[in-house]
């Protein structure tokens, strides 16, 4: 993977802020790629600092979950997203009020 390109994925990620998130292709977009989405998800899986990159802020086009490399996988990643209050329909995030734009 492109160290530059995760360096602006890490960027835009950290940017997101409580209670919103972005979406793969969101992210891709702001940093500049808007075709590498699935590149977004390999810097959330190689993510080197959990604590100031927020990759469980970062969620599928449809809301869904996908993925998650801290804790307990997907568990924990919509443990913190309810913990910051992000709203759900089911089981994907209700981006029409939570995502970031």
């Amino acid at each position: 993977m492109n160290k530059a390109f995760s360096t602006k994925v890490y960027e835009v990620v950290r940017q997101i802020p409580k209670g919103k998130v972005a979406t793969y292709q969101d992210v891709a977009i702001l940093a500049g790629s808007p075709r590498a989405s699935r590149a977004v998800g390999i810097a959330m899986k190689n993510n080197p600092d959990l604590k100031t990159i927020p990759c469980h802020r970062v969620v599928g086009s449809d809301g869904a979950m996908h993925g998650y490399s801290a804790a307990n996988g997907i568990v924990s990643k919509i443990q913190l997203l309810k913990r910051e209050r992000v709203g759900f329909v089911g089981n994907k995030v209700d981006l029409t009020s939570y995502r970031w734009t």
